[in-house]
């Protein structure tokens, strides 16, 4: 996820933090990481304290975040909850 974002890495996360994570509202937490989408479905969120993710129509992606240090830690929890869900 460094210069290009894998969209079949993000939105298979995506569905598993749907499928494992507790749902709150319309939102999903799985290991510190909160998921949701928009209201048609076509930009999907994904954050945590430090990082927001969102990833939306023809793979277009914004991230938002302080330090480079915070990126790290928040791929590592999208690793993390890729390799064991």
């Amino acid at each position: 996820m460094k210069n290009d974002l894998d969209s079949k890495f993000l939105l298979d996360t995506f569905e598993k933090i749907r499928q494992h994570g507790d749902k709150q509202d319309e939102k999903y937490l799985l290991e510190g990481v909160i998921a949701y989408t928009d209201f048609d479905g076509y930009t999907v969120y994904m954050e945590d304290a430090q990082v927001k993710l969102s990833f939306g129509f023809h793979n277009q992606y914004h991230f938002d975040y302080e330090s480079s240090d915070h990126f790290a830690a928040f791929e590592k929890k999208l690793q993390s909850i890729a390799k064991n869900y």
